[in-house]
Protein backbone atom coordinates (compact mmCIF):
# COMPACT_ATOMS: atom_id res chain seq x y z
CA UNK A 1 0.00 0.00 0.00
CA UNK A 2 1.38 3.71 -0.64
CA UNK A 3 2.70 5.02 2.04
CA UNK A 4 0.22 7.84 2.13
CA UNK A 5 -2.70 5.43 2.03
CA UNK A 6 -4.19 4.42 5.14
CA UNK A 7 -7.12 2.23 6.72
CA UNK A 8 -9.13 5.03 7.80
CA UNK A 9 -10.75 3.21 10.67
CA UNK A 10 -7.56 3.66 11.98
CA UNK A 11 -7.20 6.94 11.96
CA UNK A 12 -11.00 7.96 12.34
CA UNK A 13 -12.09 6.55 15.32
CA UNK A 14 -15.65 6.52 16.41
CA UNK A 15 -16.79 6.02 12.65
CA UNK A 16 -18.59 2.40 11.02
CA UNK A 17 -18.06 1.02 7.84
CA UNK A 18 -19.44 -1.17 5.90
CA UNK A 19 -17.05 -1.92 2.54
CA UNK A 20 -19.74 -2.68 -0.05
CA UNK A 21 -17.32 -4.14 -2.80
CA UNK A 22 -15.87 -6.45 -0.57
CA UNK A 23 -18.95 -8.24 -0.16
CA UNK A 24 -21.94 -9.61 -1.93
CA UNK A 25 -24.03 -6.87 -1.31
CA UNK A 26 -23.33 -4.68 -4.59
CA UNK A 27 -24.68 -3.89 -7.39
CA UNK A 28 -21.95 -6.86 -9.37
CA UNK A 29 -23.58 -9.45 -6.77
CA UNK A 30 -20.66 -10.60 -5.71
CA UNK A 31 -17.36 -9.60 -3.95
CA UNK A 32 -15.02 -7.02 -6.88
CA UNK A 33 -11.44 -7.59 -7.73
CA UNK A 34 -9.47 -6.02 -5.61
CA UNK A 35 -11.21 -5.80 -2.40
CA UNK A 36 -10.10 -8.24 -0.49
CA UNK A 37 -10.67 -7.11 2.95
CA UNK A 38 -13.96 -5.66 4.22
CA UNK A 39 -11.85 -2.47 5.36
CA UNK A 40 -11.83 1.28 3.98
CA UNK A 41 -8.59 2.73 2.60
CA UNK A 42 -7.81 6.51 2.11
CA UNK A 43 -5.33 9.25 1.94
CA UNK A 44 -4.31 10.46 5.12
CA UNK A 45 -5.83 14.07 3.91
CA UNK A 46 -9.21 12.03 3.27
CA UNK A 47 -9.07 10.60 7.18
CA UNK A 48 -8.21 14.37 8.33
CA UNK A 49 -10.69 15.78 6.80
CA UNK A 50 -13.24 12.79 7.87
CA UNK A 51 -12.04 13.90 11.20
CA UNK A 52 -13.51 17.22 11.08
CA UNK A 53 -17.18 15.77 9.53
CA UNK A 54 -17.24 13.26 12.18
CA UNK A 55 -17.19 16.23 14.92
CA UNK A 56 -19.63 18.07 13.34
CA UNK A 57 -21.84 15.70 12.84
CA UNK A 58 -21.53 14.36 16.30
CA UNK A 59 -22.69 17.85 17.41
CA UNK A 60 -25.64 17.41 15.56
CA UNK A 61 -26.15 13.39 16.66
CA UNK A 62 -25.34 11.79 13.72
CA UNK A 63 -22.17 9.43 13.02
CA UNK A 64 -20.67 8.20 9.88
CA UNK A 65 -21.22 4.96 7.74
CA UNK A 66 -18.83 4.62 5.12
CA UNK A 67 -19.73 2.16 2.14
CA UNK A 68 -16.14 3.02 0.16
CA UNK A 69 -12.86 5.03 0.06
CA UNK A 70 -10.01 4.19 -2.53
CA UNK A 71 -10.78 1.91 -5.44
CA UNK A 72 -8.18 -0.17 -7.29
CA UNK A 73 -8.15 0.35 -10.55
CA UNK A 74 -8.90 -3.52 -11.27
CA UNK A 75 -12.31 -2.98 -9.52
CA UNK A 76 -12.84 -0.09 -11.80
CA UNK A 77 -12.24 -2.68 -14.66
CA UNK A 78 -14.15 -5.13 -12.69
CA UNK A 79 -17.54 -3.08 -13.35
CA UNK A 80 -16.49 -2.46 -17.33
CA UNK A 81 -16.40 -6.17 -17.56
CA UNK A 82 -19.69 -6.78 -15.49
CA UNK A 83 -21.60 -4.59 -17.88
CA UNK A 84 -20.74 -5.98 -20.91
CA UNK A 85 -22.77 -9.02 -19.42
CA UNK A 86 -26.70 -9.36 -19.56
CA UNK A 87 -28.86 -7.87 -16.73
CA UNK A 88 -29.97 -9.62 -14.31
CA UNK A 89 -33.23 -9.35 -12.24
CA UNK A 90 -32.14 -9.17 -8.56
CA UNK A 91 -29.83 -6.79 -8.89
CA UNK A 92 -31.18 -4.86 -11.75
CA UNK A 93 -34.77 -4.54 -9.36
CA UNK A 94 -32.34 -2.88 -6.47
CA UNK A 95 -29.86 -1.04 -8.06
CA UNK A 96 -30.19 0.10 -11.66
CA UNK A 97 -34.18 -0.59 -12.14
CA UNK A 98 -35.00 1.74 -14.80
CA UNK A 99 -31.62 1.73 -17.02
CA UNK A 100 -29.42 -1.31 -18.43
CA UNK A 101 -26.10 -2.00 -17.35
CA UNK A 102 -24.26 -0.06 -20.54
CA UNK A 103 -26.22 2.79 -19.51
CA UNK A 104 -24.57 3.27 -16.07
CA UNK A 105 -21.50 4.85 -17.97
CA UNK A 106 -23.35 6.79 -20.57
CA UNK A 107 -25.43 8.18 -17.31
CA UNK A 108 -22.49 8.73 -14.70
CA UNK A 109 -23.14 6.35 -12.34
CA UNK A 110 -20.18 4.03 -12.91
CA UNK A 111 -17.15 5.75 -14.46
CA UNK A 112 -13.81 4.09 -16.59
CA UNK A 113 -11.68 6.46 -14.21
CA UNK A 114 -13.20 6.59 -10.73
CA UNK A 115 -12.25 8.98 -8.34
CA UNK A 116 -11.88 6.34 -5.64
CA UNK A 117 -8.96 5.21 -7.58
CA UNK A 118 -6.81 8.72 -6.67
CA UNK A 119 -7.80 7.62 -3.11
CA UNK A 120 -9.91 11.20 -1.65
CA UNK A 121 -13.17 10.17 -2.43
CA UNK A 122 -15.63 8.22 -0.08
CA UNK A 123 -19.06 6.80 -0.24
CA UNK A 124 -20.89 7.60 2.81
CA UNK A 125 -24.18 8.35 4.84
CA UNK A 126 -25.54 9.53 8.32
CA UNK A 127 -26.48 7.10 10.92
CA UNK A 128 -28.31 8.32 14.45
CA UNK A 129 -25.85 8.28 17.12
CA UNK A 130 -28.50 7.62 19.56
CA UNK A 131 -30.31 4.58 18.19
CA UNK A 132 -27.41 3.11 15.63
CA UNK A 133 -30.03 3.36 12.83
CA UNK A 134 -29.26 4.77 9.15
CA UNK A 135 -31.00 8.60 8.88
CA UNK A 136 -33.39 8.52 5.87
CA UNK A 137 -32.05 9.48 2.82
CA UNK A 138 -34.13 8.37 -0.09
CA UNK A 139 -32.71 5.10 -1.65
CA UNK A 140 -29.58 3.01 -0.82
CA UNK A 141 -26.06 2.79 -1.54
CA UNK A 142 -25.35 2.66 -5.55
CA UNK A 143 -28.80 3.03 -6.41
CA UNK A 144 -28.42 4.41 -10.02
CA UNK A 145 -31.50 6.16 -10.73
CA UNK A 146 -32.68 9.80 -10.94
CA UNK A 147 -33.68 9.81 -7.26
CA UNK A 148 -30.26 9.55 -6.15
CA UNK A 149 -29.50 12.67 -7.55
CA UNK A 150 -29.26 15.96 -5.26
CA UNK A 151 -32.85 17.87 -4.70
CA UNK A 152 -34.47 14.83 -6.78
CA UNK A 153 -38.10 15.11 -6.38
CA UNK A 154 -40.33 12.57 -4.92
CA UNK A 155 -38.06 12.00 -1.71
CA UNK A 156 -39.65 12.86 1.58
CA UNK A 157 -39.32 15.63 3.45
CA UNK A 158 -37.04 14.04 5.97
CA UNK A 159 -34.77 12.34 3.53
CA UNK A 160 -34.68 15.55 2.19
CA UNK A 161 -33.55 17.22 5.21
CA UNK A 162 -30.48 14.32 5.57
CA UNK A 163 -29.23 14.81 2.61
CA UNK A 164 -29.11 18.33 2.84
CA UNK A 165 -27.14 17.99 6.09
CA UNK A 166 -24.80 15.80 5.09
CA UNK A 167 -23.90 17.79 2.00
CA UNK A 168 -23.52 21.00 4.03
CA UNK A 169 -21.02 19.04 6.68
CA UNK A 170 -18.56 17.70 3.86
CA UNK A 171 -18.97 20.99 2.00
CA UNK A 172 -17.71 22.72 5.32
CA UNK A 173 -15.07 20.33 5.21
CA UNK A 174 -13.56 20.94 2.02
CA UNK A 175 -15.61 17.79 0.10
CA UNK A 176 -17.26 18.21 -3.62
CA UNK A 177 -19.88 16.67 -3.76
CA UNK A 178 -21.35 14.54 -6.81
CA UNK A 179 -24.70 15.88 -8.23
CA UNK A 180 -26.07 12.04 -9.38
CA UNK A 181 -25.03 10.30 -6.23
CA UNK A 182 -26.16 11.83 -2.87
CA UNK A 183 -23.44 9.42 -0.87
CA UNK A 184 -20.37 10.59 -3.12
CA UNK A 185 -18.05 12.88 -2.09
CA UNK A 186 -14.25 14.25 -3.25
CA UNK A 187 -11.91 16.10 -1.30
CA UNK A 188 -11.29 19.50 -2.95
CA UNK A 189 -7.60 19.76 -2.43
CA UNK A 190 -6.94 15.72 -3.18
CA UNK A 191 -3.19 15.23 -2.93
CA UNK A 192 -3.48 12.96 -5.90
CA UNK A 193 -5.71 14.32 -8.50
CA UNK A 194 -3.97 13.01 -11.55
CA UNK A 195 -3.15 9.23 -9.86
CA UNK A 196 -4.93 6.62 -10.32
CA UNK A 197 -3.69 3.45 -8.02
CA UNK A 198 -4.19 -0.28 -8.46
CA UNK A 199 -2.81 -1.66 -5.14
CA UNK A 200 -5.60 -4.07 -3.98
CA UNK A 201 -7.27 -3.33 -0.09
CA UNK A 202 -5.93 -6.52 2.07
Amino acid sequence: MNADFVYVDEFVSGIRWDAKYATWDNFTGKPVDGYLANRIVGTRALCSALEQVRDKAASLGFGLLLWDGYRPQCAVDCFVRWAQQPDEAETKSRYHPNISRTEMFDNGYVAYKSGHSRGSTTDLTLYHLNTGELAAMGGGHDLMDPISHHGAPGTTAAAARNRECLRSLMAACDFASYDSEWWHYTLRDEPYPDTYFDFPIT
